[in-house]
């Protein structure tokens, strides 16, 4: 029997009333529902406008808005005088942001062609392109006239990612004069961004200092930026200008320079390789610390080319070194006085005489001095004026080298001194314990005859001979001062006795003034009389090279250390030439610059003749010479990386771990003659005169 449920089961009742009620709760369901987002949004809404109200018409106002930093001014750097080293000046520049570029080649070339670029300097600038990274800003010019400015200006549109300024840019009025003293400027590494992480590094026109007091001043010199709010469209085209904040300049330093000394010094060096520094003896103050060859600060500061590096690399005089605080050097006999000195604090007599009769035996070797025919009855100052070799030699074995090395050390030589510089190479001051803490090996005897004629393992900076020139002239501690505060500096006496100066001042004197070695050196002042010490130091062997001629590696170098007047020291000086042939390349330079600071006239009209037979000033010389490398190798000198570049300017600088030559024997070079002519002499008759003798072999240290 088969049942039928449905049918058994009744249909509901459905009327118009329940029809009713089912849509009144669906509606209310659905209208909840509709209102709780209603609700929801409005919430929402409320809170976009009320709470994010700032961050949304930020944004929307950046959309408007185009806030861009403004590059600020860096402080400038003053000489003692007020004159300034490094300045700003107005500027039109043209900029590019790789990351921004469309068309590197397109753009370069437009931009060739506004900007009438040679070919060299095209090709430069597709070199910076190509080391360039993200958007650190590539200059392409600067100092543009108006023209060539506004030709670029009116093409931005087709010219994305190049930027237009109108802004100050940094200047060296001395250019290459103070290259190694003031360092130059250049735009942010991506490395330097990374350590800074500035935004200001990233803007266009902005650099940061690379080198000398310009890296270490960084801080100081760097300002505040300004900004700059315009409005512009969707694109990017500024409709005007809303609103400019000024940068804040960065803060001056003040140096205790000496400009026009410090550019007159550069220039006297002339062609030769090397230094002068020139110290006040009162105070301490760095007057002039000049490094020739160098470069110019205004091309590294523009981003140096391929061509000019090529030019810079090629100068076997190493230009990119700083030799004042890189260079190391035997100091040759320009140690003797400050042997002499700590002989007579040992207890030696300054009359004690020795018998030179052109050398020394020392064990079985014999250990000649510079005048083979000898110096007869030589006592402690003769040994200075006439630098008789084999007094020092005879003496250095009763004296022994710890007291050497102990006087060396008080005087300043094998230091460092706290000076606001990248670095410096402090040397060595050899003595027993020191070599045997190096080398593991026992002094010898012959490593004092060595050492007391400073050579062997001797080895100094320019610094620091000026230094020794200044302490022993004075008397005092005195430490070397670059930063200007015009207060006394209070320096401890070194406690060596006054009756031992005045000896020593009068010995140096007589080397100068009366019967020594460097007659030439005497000023042109009746009323100023120079005291120094010529010192002549080997670099090769003799059996290798005379010293004086052949290859530039082979020559000696020549020193000179100085200061006047005699009795009452004010100035102190040292000159060393690199490979000069000796030290009748030194004492000429270190007289004129000693002549500039009580007779400018009288310097400068030497160093006009000099000038005129050198091809022109330091600056005339090297732009000549760029243009010869213009027109020998084109854009067809080889490139060169960032890295390798920093590479070769950490060789240049790394003097203090380089090998240097240590001398078996103790034979002295052949030094300057004894040259007759008066110190009033002009230039061509006496330095004629004094290179026919030397040709001779008529010689002198």
């Amino acid at each position: 029997m088969k049942f039928r449920f449905r049918r058994a089961k009744p249909k509901p009742h459905i009327s118009n009333g329940i029809l009713r009620n089912s849509f009144d709760r669906r509606t209310v369901v659905l209208g909840s529902v509709q209102g709780g987002v209603a609700c929801l949004l409005a919430a929402r809404l409320g809170y976009l406008a009320v709470f994010e109200n700032e961050k949304y018409q930020l944004e929307a106002e950046s959309n408007r808005v185009n806030l861009s930093l403004i590059a600020p001014r860096r402080g400038w750097i003053l000489d003692r005088h007020g004159t300034p080293l490094a300045s700003n000046r107005a500027d039109f520049r043209v900029d590019v942001i790789p990351e921004r570029m469309h068309d590197k080649a397109e753009t370069v070339a437009m931009l060739g062609d506004l900007l009438d670029l040679t070919p060299v300097a095209r090709q430069d600038l597709q070199d910076k392109l190509e080391d360039a990274r993200g958007f650190a800003p590539v200059q392409v010019a600067s100092g543009l006239d108006l023209d060539r400015f506004s030709a670029v200006s009116v093409r931005l549109p087709e010219l994305p990612g190049v930027v237009t300024q109108r802004g100050y840019s940094r200047y060296y009025p001395d250019g290459v004069n103070v290259g190694h003293l003031i360092g130059y400027v250049g735009a942010a590494s991506a490395e330097e961004y990374e350590k800074d992480r500035d935004p200001l590094l990233l803007t266009p026109g902005y650099k940061v200092g690379k080198d000398g007091l310009e890296k270490v001043f960084e801080k100081e010199l760097r300002g505040k930026p300004g900004a700059r709010r315009t409005e512009v469209t969707a694109r990017g085209r500024i409709i005007r200008d809303l609103e400019t904040r000024d940068d804040i300049p960065g803060d001056t330093v003040k140096l205790t320079i000496d400009a026009g000394l410090q550019s007159y010094a550069a220039r006297r060096i002339g062609t030769e390789s090397g230094s002068v520094v020139v110290m006040d003896c009162h105070n301490g103050d760095i007057l002039t610390m000049a490094s020739m060859p160098s470069f110019d600060p205004n091309s590294f500061s523009d981003g140096i080319g391929r061509l000019e590096w090529k030019m810079l690399s090629d100068d076997d005089h190493v230009p990119l070194r700083n030799k004042v605080l890189r260079g190391l050097y035997p100091p040759g006999s320009t140690v003797k006085p400050m042997v002499s000195l700590a002989f007579r604090e040992a207890g030696l007599d300054p009359n004690e005489t020795v018998y030179c009769g052109g050398g020394l035996r020392v064990g079985n070797r014999v250990f000649h001095c510079w005048n083979r025919r000898g110096h007869g009855q030589v006592d402690m100052a003769k040994g200075i004026y006439q630098s008789c070799d084999v007094y020092f030699y005879a003496m250095v074995q009763r004296m022994g080298m710890d007291v050497v090395a102990a006087m060396a050390r008080k005087l300043g030589l094998g230091q460092e001194f706290d000076l606001p510089v990248v670095g410096q190479s402090y040397g060595t001051v050899p003595d027993p314990a020191w070599k045997l803490r190096k080398y593991d090996r026992e002094w010898q005897t012959f490593d004092s005859v060595n050492a007391t004629i400073g050579q062997g393992y001797f080895l100094v900076n320019p610094l620091q001979q000026a230094v020794m020139a200044s302490r022993i002239a004075s008397g005092l501690n005195l430490q070397p001062r670059l930063i200007h505060t015009g207060k006394p500096q209070h320096a401890e006496s070194l406690g060596i006795p006054q009756d031992h100066l005045d000896y020593i001042h009068k010995a140096m004197s007589d080397v100068v003034n009366g019967p020594g070695t460097a007659h030439r050196a005497a000023l042109p002042m009746k009323d100023v009389l120079l005291a120094g010490k010529t010192g002549t130091a080997q670099v090769v062997s003799l059996s290798v090279s005379n010293g004086k001629t052949g290859p530039f590696k082979y020559r000696d170098h020549g020193h000179f250390i100085c200061f006047a007047p005699w009795d009452k020291p004010r100035y102190a000086c040292a000159v060393a030439i690199e490979h000069g042939g000796g030290s009748g390349a030194a004492y000429p330079i270190a007289r004129d610059v000693m002549t500039y600071l009580w007779d400018k006239e009288a310097a400068m009209e030497r160093l006009t003749e000099y000038e005129s037979q050198w091809g022109g000033t330091a600056q005339e010389r090297a732009d000549s010479r760029y243009a010869s490398y213009v027109q020998q190798y084109g854009v067809s000198a080889p490139k060169v990386s960032t890295e390798q570049e920093a590479e070769a300017v950490r060789d240049a600088e790394n003097t203090q771990s380089q090998p240097q030559p240590i001398m078996s024997e103790a034979q002295s070079p052949r030094p300057e003659p004894v040259a007759s002519p008066s110190a009033n002499a002009s230039p061509d008759t006496s330095d004629a005169a004094s290179s026919a003798a030397t040709s001779t072999g008529q010689s002198t240290q």
